[in-house]
């Protein structure tokens, strides 16, 4: 077994979840590592001492959007490699977050195709992966690749169609064959225009896609936005319909046998007639208020009913006005007159209550006819 192989993983923080997988033909060893809350691959790459486009490349992931329990293949440099030689010349920066390629193109002075070149292994023109390593070149521009394996400077430069000489002169070589494999090398004037249109037209793609899933957004809004108009617009034609529909009166002058109202401090919870195709017709109204507000005659009368009732009013006052004419008042709670005795309109006959069938402190109030339920509305003012 190599020496390589032996040595110990070491990790910044101790990980419990991590485990180690040796490569048996590299000399890379990697940690299986499992994402946990809070983590981003920019800290975990920090945390192994790695490049985190390492991290993507090693995972099979598209970009560092990282997700809790996600597995993570970290790969791990044996401590003796030989770090790559970057040609002098060549800087090496660090992404911090917010970095663009259009601003760092624009801190460095150089043009977008120049900064993919030095960097072909981009995947996004406007995604740059926080902690990754970018090149930038300071003096000569091209192409900068890793010398691959079984090959030389000159199967390179051949390669590109440029000199060795003049290859080995932008690297800053005396001996062209000291380079090994996985070192850097600039080929002058080199360009990667067909990665940098590629990443144009996977920039452009995503900015459709974008612009696409805006507008359906959009859409949406204004759907839901026009739901809500209609619905608003159905309510308020139910509510006119509802207008149109409740019982349309003609009002009784006091001198044709009007009345007063015999609450004050009410609210009208259900009027005169019909109440829909399951509920029994309504024969009075229904004048909500505060339980032990005061009820008084609606007009002059005397006191035919002062009692219980069988039929739902619970404690009632029927007054008869004569020519046939009653008011009744129901669901009291206590009752201020006594059968037989006279009473002026205003007088107080009794006090809101929800004796009876009622589902609240309310008067029901009704005025009969020659003993046929008229529209109580009809007679007051």
């Amino acid at each position: 077994m190599p020496a390589w192989a032996k040595l110990p993983v070491l990790s910044p923080l101790p990980l419990p979840e991590a485990t180690v997988e040796v490569g048996g033909t590299a000399r890379k060893g990697w940690v299986l590592y499992t994402v946990r809350p809070g983590d981003t691959l920019a800290g975990i790459a920090a945390r192994y001492g790695v490049d985190p486009r390492h991290i993507l490349w090693s995972s099979g992931l598209k970009d560092d959007r990282l997700q809790v329990g996600q597995e993570l293949r970290i790969p791990l440099v044996a401590v003796e490699e030989r770090k790559p030689r970057i040609p002098p010349g060549v800087e090496v920066y660090r992404v911090r977050p917010g970095d663009t390629l259009a601003s760092l193109s624009q801190r460095f002075g150089l043009s977008p195709l120049e900064l993919v070149s030095a960097n072909p292994s981009l995947e996004s023109l406007d995604r740059l992966v926080a902690g990754s390593l970018l090149y930038i070149p300071k003096k000569t521009k091209g192409l900068l690749v890793a010398l691959p394996e079984g090959e030389t400077l000159v199967d390179l430069a051949r390669r590109f169609g440029l000199s060795p000489l003049e290859v080995a002169k932008a690297n800053g070589l005396e001996d062209p064959t000291a380079l090994r494999p996985g070192d850097l090398v600039l080929l002058p004037g080199i360009e990667a225009k067909a990665t940098y249109q590629r990443l144009l037209a996977k920039q452009e793609a995503e900015r459709q896609a974008r612009l696409e899933a805006e507008r359906k957004r959009q859409e949406e809004l204004r759907r839901l936005a026009e739901e809500r108009r209609r619905r608003e617009a159905l309510r308020q034609a139910q509510l006119r319909q509802a207008q149109v529909q409740r019982p349309q009166v003609r009002r009784v002058s006091y001198q044709e046998g009007g009345m007063r109202w015999p609450l004050s401090g009410f609210r009208i919870t259900t009027y005169f007639g019909g109440r829909g195709a399951f509920q029994r017709y309504h024969t009075g109204i229904d004048l909500a208020a505060p339980y032990g507000t005061p009820i008084v005659a609606a007009k002059s009368g005397q006191v035919q009913v002062a009692g219980w009732s069988s039929f739902g009013y619970g404690f009632h006052v029927v007054l008869d006005h004569g020519g046939g004419v009653e008011t009744l008042y129901a669901h009291m709670s206590r009752i201020a007159v006594r059968p037989g005795q006279w009473v002026e309109a205003g007088d107080l006959i009794g006090y809101v209550g929800s004796t009876g069938w009622s589902t609240g402190p309310h008067l029901h109030f009704e005025v009969r006819v020659n003993g046929v339920p008229r529209n109580p509305l009809a007679y007051l003012p």
